[in-house]
């Protein structure tokens, strides 16, 4: 067996359940689940239609860089989104979601042999990005989060000679639990880091288009007004699961760096990881379409506005940049505490701040948070502020 596998820990969910495992959520209420951030609203039918008049792509094997009607439209979404023109058959890539393109592109740019290979990720984190670093045979740096910068990433936290080992930065801008979005002036830093020590930078923008105001901004879009169009040593990882509320369709893309596409696309044609016929003309549906994702963005819209002013005076939480999560102190409590008298009492379910983060620097940056995703109907997710506020004006002395 592969001994890094042993490096792997459990995924957060895995660990919230066995943690759970003896709470007996309150019987006289209906559960109601914030915990798991798995978009619930239905399916848009424009993407039902074309999964069910493709079938036939069924019969054919689909070739690893996506068919050209794909990438074309993924090429005409980044134009009218970021008004970014790339090379549909040389800067992108079709991928089986988000996921395992974070995960494989580790795979691609680790060289293990080098002394001291590293990955920087920021801390909370989304989980992939430590179990790809570890089965590539790097260590881990944690950049810990900034509470007086609404939680943003601080990239200042690691050191020169961490910076001088690294390989590859995983970035998630809007961040994952916080909905932090990395400004350009950060993005600016980044991009002079990895001039100086060649690292490459992944860039996780898989809740860029659920946001309450202003439209995020894209890796590959602050490289381009920072005049680095050929997007060296940048590769960017989109997806519809959120955008067209359709994860289990498995379908995003990467972009970027022409190079590093090209050894992504050699990697990804061994790995076995070409896109369903049928998957793809889906997609292209999905990519073609924006009326879908602005119902979906104003239906989370809707929801921060009608739960926001439940919380703000009983948990330390503000909007977030973007995302579909609150990250919310609760202050006085331990987050896992916290996490079980919520669901024995009020037979509502978070997910604790702290699982989805490392001790790094002398702290557990999550501890003491917990994250609530709005991914319910607006009822239920109401329906859930109301008892998590009477939850905490309870337990008020």
């Amino acid at each position: 067996m592969n001994p890094r596998l042993e490096l792997l820990q459990p995924y957060p969910f895995e660990r919230l359940r066995q943690l759970l495992a003896g709470v007996r959520p309150n019987p006289t209420l209906s559960p109601i689940s914030l915990g798991l951030g798995e978009p619930r609203h239905p399916a848009p039918e424009l993407v039902l239609a074309a999964l069910r008049g493709s079938l036939a792509g069924l019969s054919h094997y689909p070739a690893t860089a996506g068919a050209p009607e794909l990438r074309a439209a993924i090429a005409g979404w980044l134009q009218r989104r970021y008004g970014l023109s790339l090379d549909a058959d040389a800067q992108l890539l079709p991928c089986n979601g988000s996921r395992e393109a974070l995960f494989a592109i580790a795979q691609t740019v680790v060289d293990a042999s080098r002394p001291g290979a590293t990955v920087v990720a920021p801390n909370p984190f989304y989980q992939i990005y430590e179990g790809a670093a570890l089965l590539a045979g790097a260590q881990l740096a944690f950049a810990n989060s900034d509470p007086a910068r609404n939680f943003a990433t601080d990239w200042e936290a690691i050191p020169r000679d961490t910076w001088a080992r690294t390989q590859l930065v995983y970035v998630c801008s809007p961040g994952n639990p916080s909905g932090a979005v990395m400004p350009l002036s950060e993005w600016r830093r980044l991009f002079a880091l990895s001039d100086e020590f060649g690292f490459v930078i992944a860039s996780d923008e898989c809740y860029s288009e659920i946001y309450l105001d202003q439209p995020p901004l894209s890796g590959l879009q602050a490289a381009a007004q920072l005049g680095r169009s050929d997007f060296r040593r940048l590769i960017a990882f989109t997806s519809l699961s959120k955008r067209s509320s359709v994860p289990g369709l498995r379908s995003g893309f990467v972009a970027g760096d022409a190079a590093l596409i090209k050894a992504f696309l050699l990697y990804r044609t061994y790995h076995g990881s070409a896109m369903s016929p049928v998957v793809q003309l889906a997609s292209k549906a999905a990519w073609d379409d924006e009326a879908h994702v602005r119902d979906n963005r104003a239906a989370y819209q809707a929801k921060f506005r009608a739960v926001l002013p439940l919380l703000q005076d009983v948990l330390e939480v503000q909007a977030p940049d973007a995302g579909f999560y609150l990250w919310a102190g609760v202050a006085g409590s331990d987050d896992v505490g916290f996490t079980k008298a919520l669901l024995a009492q009020c037979a509502v379910q978070v997910l604790p701040g702290s699982l989805l983060a490392r001790d790094s620097g002398g702290l557990n940056p999550g501890a003491g948070r917990v994250r609530l995703a709005l991914v319910a109907e607006l009822d239920a997710c109401v329906e859930a502020a109301q008892r998590i506020r009477s939850f905490c004006l309870s337990m008020k002395p």
